[in-house]
């Protein structure tokens, strides 16, 4: 049975793995908490958490922290996540990159990797590098194979989420219906989840810059355009894995503008970094791809400036149909393209703000990405976590019955 769909079964009926591992979701967060705080939020008599503290201090789940402050007596001691109990392994595959990182369950990353890996080379070629930089990280960060929980897998494609496998991604030839998961668990036996890195990168940029909110748009603009959609907290992928794959839908300014996808007059053959490239170039200036774009906006060209604007305006066009459904807090700009600062970011406010209804935008922060270029790999570590401390799959994460 697939990883992803392990993680669709309920645990054997433990009542007492059960109530551990639910108590455990409350420490999650990393907030310190005594005994008789447990007990009042779980309904759970204070004998009854007593015993499964001293169940989760032995697994080493979670750890004594500074005592609490007392009303008279002894301090109550108080419990939190114990971030080091196990680690994760995050893998970000991009069209010419491949990024590796070890982190602990707090997505703190002990250690990471980098190299030039074009995903069209297919997944075996990519995959094994992934594996052979993985077990070089477990040793260089001095750890056993034995603490790895869980790998989260980003990919530049759609991804089926319940196989893991992609599903006829455009740019990376080989890889449709791949199992990657069974794969890479020949190599490393550990439960692996692959989804699509602009959904890992939204994970990513909430859990770093967002966290209390629930409602979040990341838009990704690079070779490429599209979001990742987190609504009410939780991930939207949609019904094939393709939810937020925005990049193409039709904008009217580019009405005769082919698209390699067949169609004409779609956002990401006009906004995205190539398309920009092209239009400057086209009245002359030289600039081959986005980060020639990137290069004239850093060196004060007018006629990149202005692109790039116009650009923010054409992702403004889209993104207003996407308030009125979605109704975010938060809208959050990463991708290659972000590196122009301000100018893409103007754009997509000058629309957006103007033709949104006033209720939708009076609380909205259209902003540039916290997490940069590290986005994508600390979501692919928090996919990882969210399954290995999810209260189904924790008995088996940490070897107690259940």
């Amino acid at each position: 049975m697939a990883v992803h769909e392990k993680h669709r079964v309920g645990m054997a009926s433990n009542l007492s793995a059960v109530g551990v591992g639910e108590l455990f979701q409350l420490l999650r967060d990393g907030v310190p908490r005594t005994r008789a705080e447990l007990a009042k939020s779980s309904g759970l008599a204070r004998s009854t958490v007593a015993a499964r503290v001293d169940e989760l201090m032995r697994m080493g789940l979670i750890a004594p922290v500074a005592d609490a402050a007392s009303t008279g007596g002894r301090p109550p001691s108080q419990f939190a996540l114990n971030p080091a109990a196990k680690v994760v392994v995050a893998a970000d595959i991009g069209a010419s990159h491949t990024t590796v990182a070890v982190t602990d369950l707090a997505g703190t990353i002990l250690a990471e990797r980098t190299g030039r890996m074009a995903v069209s080379l297919g997944p075996e070629p990519v995959l094994t590098w992934m594996v052979e930089t993985t077990n070089a990280l477990i040793a260089e960060a001095g750890l056993r194979h034995d603490q790895v929980a869980a790998i989260g897998v980003g990919v530049p494609g759609p991804v089926e989420y319940s196989t893991g496998r992609p599903a006829k991604p455009p740019i990376m030839p080989g890889w449709d219906g791949f199992d990657v998961p069974g794969w890479v668990q020949q190599h490393l036996q550990v439960p692996v989840l692959v989804d699509n890195d602009v959904n890992i990168s939204a994970l990513g940029e909430r859990a770093a810059a967002w966290p209390a909110t629930d409602h979040l748009i990341f838009v990704k603009v690079a070779t490429g355009i599209g979001a990742g959609i987190i609504s009410d907290g939780r991930l939207l992928r949609g019904a094939q894995g393709i939810a937020g794959d925005f990049g193409h839908v039709r904008v009217a300014r580019g009405a005769d503008v082919p698209c390699h996808c067949g169609n004409t007059g779609c956002l990401e053959a006009l906004a995205s970094g190539p398309a920009i490239a092209r239009s400057l170039a086209a009245r002359g200036i030289e600039a081959k791809d986005g980060n020639d774009v990137v290069e004239l906006v850093k060196g004060g060209s007018l006629e990149a400036i202005q692109a790039v604007r116009q650009a923010g305006r054409d992702l403004g066009e889209v993104l207003t149909a996407s308030v009125s459904l979605l109704n975010p807090s938060v809208i959050s700009i990463g991708g290659a393209m972000a590196r122009v600062g301000e100018h893409l970011i103007a754009g997509v406010r000058e629309v957006v703000y103007t033709r949104s209804m006033p209720l939708a935008t009076e609380h909205l922060a259209i902003v540039q990405s916290v997490t940069a270029g590290e986005a994508a790999v600390r979501g692919a570590s928090m996919l990882a976590v969210e399954y290995a401390l999810s209260p189904e799959i924790l008995p088996q994460s940490f070897g107690f019955d259940g």
